[in-house]
């Protein structure tokens, strides 16, 4: 068809009803995926009951598996994994900072030496000035 010689007018109409027709052929594949979902439910159904299993016996295992955990460490660029700084207590090996939340042992000794555990500054001086850093 040529479209280059029909009115705005026209190509306004023709346009609607592709919609239209786009709107009712997206209605008919639903249905037909529907009906097509509710021949396989019945095929599963038939396949249970006829292996002697109950529903509850099967339908676990069909359900997709949680994962569980936070998974493989994040790869930095070139294949390389995200590597911490770990800040060790020089008078209490046992004592390790690595990052997030300060701990209580972290937090009296930068109070005991004048620091404020809630300054990011002074977080940085004490544990540059009273930690060994160890690169993990």
């Amino acid at each position: 068809m040529e479209y280059a010689n029909l009115s705005l007018e026209e190509l306004k109409r023709q346009l609607n009803e592709a919609e239209s027709k786009q709107a009712e052929l997206n209605r008919m594949l639903e249905a037909r995926r529907q009906a097509g979902k509710d021949d396989v439910i019945q095929q599963i159904r038939t396949i249970i009951d006829n292996n002697g299993y109950s529903y509850d016996d099967i339908i676990p295992f069909l359900a997709p598996k949680k994962r569980r955990g936070r998974g493989p460490a994040k790869k930095q660029p070139g294949g390389a994994t995200r590597q911490y700084t770990h800040y060790v207590d020089p008078e209490n090996a046992k004592h390790i900072y690595v990052r997030g939340v300060l701990p209580r042992w972290m937090k009296q000794k930068m109070q005991a030496q004048g620091f404020d555990p809630s300054s990011k500054a002074d977080r940085e001086v004490f544990k540059a000035n009273s930690l060994q850093a160890v690169l993990v």
